[in-house]
């Protein structure tokens, strides 16, 4: 049973290894086309010229040759080091990675008869969500006969949209869903 376990984690990484590597561009002897267009490494153009030729010239300057245009007529090659090439784009990923900033959504719940201290409380805390940058989901859940009353919940939800107006706009204005009403509030963009 042992053997059978490995033997399917072995399958399991080799699918993996050939998922990733299909992403990744041809190059040197991967490129079997015929013909193709090459782009030395200074950006000047070298014509259409055959496969194998292309490769030579770039063994000749210890560069590799890279596929960047697979589907034009002719295919699109570029002599490069294809090891920095690939050290700076993941560079750049990694940077672009960085600078990104992931929106949270924050989950306010109300109900039909929150009293002021409350709902105000609870205005504060959307508010300080708002202000960190954080998307609002506003949300009242109808219990029993409360769901025959639901205009009263979108006075609610309104009275809360306007109170925290603002620092916010409305993302998706109130609507029901199920026993649920929800609206969601985005940060007003900074000036």
């Amino acid at each position: 049973m042992r053997t059978e376990t490995l033997s399917a984690l072995f399958y399991l990484f080799d699918w993996e290894v050939l998922t990733i590597s299909s992403k990744e561009l041809s190059i040197n002897e991967e490129i079997r086309d015929k013909e193709v267009r090459v782009v030395d490494s200074d950006g000047s153009q070298l014509g259409v010229m055959l496969g194998r030729d292309a490769i030579a010239k770039a063994f000749e300057k210890d560069l590799d040759l890279v596929k960047i245009s697979p589907n034009a007529l002719p295919p699109v090659c570029k002599i490069m080091d294809y090891g920095k090439f690939r050290f700076e784009q993941a560079k750049r990923e990694k940077e672009a990675k960085k600078n990104q900033k992931v929106v949270e959504i924050k989950e306010i719940r109300l109900g039909l008869n929150t009293d002021t201290h409350d709902f105000e409380f609870k205005g504060n805390h959307a508010i300080q969500f708002l202000n960190q940058g954080n998307k609002v989901k506003v949300s009242i859940r109808f219990r029993g006969r409360e769901l025959g009353h639901t205009g009263i919940g979108y006075e609610t939800m309104k009275r809360f949209a306007d109170f925290c107006s603002e620092h916010s706009n409305i993302e998706r204005p109130a609507k029901m869903d199920g026993r649920h009403m929800l609206m969601f509030l985005a940060p007003k963009p900074a000036k």
